[in-house]
């Protein structure tokens, strides 16, 4: 079992770690998205350079670097090294060791993982996330909220298992974002579609 877990951990940190937007942003010969707008490597940021399609691209790649981990790790051992893949995909892409433990903030991969474990709670998020995106504009506040709703949700709909990781990835995320709740509280955060 604990090979199984080992082998969870290891599929999970490796497949989060694809840095994704830098690779397409660099086969589309962008400018090299670290040196823009934030600086993150995810699909927000790669909109920043103006390239639509490419940030849709890193959306839903990020996005099915979750959900392949834990369905891989769901079918070989089952529902907890599924959860162990997906939260190792999470801190893989958060803390990449190709860039230096310098990811992304992780918000396609908290729905690629939730819609690999249980699709509703991704479709939670998305449409939490919609909606605050199109109320306000703010891509932070948006991923703040739906990160937060989704765990309730989950306690809600009984998949305690599953409440404690999206707890843990929302912990995660929200500590990712703290540059953005202090540009969010004194009013500086970009909006969506805002270049650098």
């Amino acid at each position: 079992m604990i090979v199984l877990y080992i082998f969870a951990a290891a599929l999970g940190y490796f497949l989060g770690s694809v840095p994704f937007g830098l690779v397409l942003t660099k086969l589309a010969g962008t400018q090299d998205i670290r040196t823009i707008g934030s600086g993150n490597i995810g699909a927000t940021n790669v909109l920043r350079t103006g390239r639509k399609g490419l940030a849709a691209a890193t959306l839903l790649l990020d996005a099915l670097k979750g959900t392949v981990a834990v369905i891989i790790a769901g079918s070989v051992g089952g529902p907890i090294p599924a959860m162990i893949a997906g939260l190792f995909a999470f801190l893989g892409h958060l803390f990449p060791v190709w860039l230096g433990f310098k990811g992304g903030k992780g918000v396609a991969v908290y729905i690629g993982i939730m819609f690999g474990l249980y699709w509703p709670a991704a479709v939670v998020f998305c449409l939490a996330w919609l909606a605050c995106a199109f109320s306000s504009r703010y891509s932070s506040f948006s991923a703040l909220t739906a990160s937060a709703i989704t765990p309730i949700f989950l306690w809600w709909a009984k998949a305690p298992q599953l409440a404690v990781l999206a707890t843990a990835l929302t912990l995660l995320l929200w500590f990712m974002h703290r540059e953005n709740i202090k540009r969010l509280l004194n009013g500086t955060e970009g909006k969506i579609g805002a270049k650098n």
